[in-house]
């Protein structure tokens, strides 16, 4: 993470807070895609869609080079993805998680 040299380590913890509650604040897909387009260059944005991306090919076993064959995201971005699945702080997994709930519930209630 870049460190601002003006900003204490306080006053950046609380400026991340913030972040998060802005984006908890947002209802729905469309808040956070307009939300993250205004906030992110399109490179991040393509940059965590690519992380994104690639969970649900972990998740299911797929072995890395058929990931990158199939996503064109590279191999090293695919292992680092893979260690946070495996042992991060738990938000893919419950991203990923509710997003299995909320296809089933859609499904079961049309």
């Amino acid at each position: 993470m870049k460190l601002h040299r003006t900003m204490s380590a306080r006053q950046e913890a609380l400026a991340e807070r913030h972040l998060f509650a802005a984006i908890a604040a947002l209802r729905g897909a469309e808040e956070c895609r307009a939300f993250l387009r205004d906030l992110c260059t399109p490179a991040e944005l393509q940059a965590m869609a690519d992380r994104w991306a690639v969970v649900d090919w972990l998740r299911r076993g797929v072995p890395y080079r058929e990931i990158h064959r199939a996503t064109g995201v590279s191999v090293t971005t695919i292992g680092r993805v893979a260690r946070f699945v495996a042992s991060g702080n738990g938000g893919y997994a419950l991203a990923a998680k509710r997003l299995d709930a909320a296809r089933t519930d859609e499904a079961c209630h049309g």
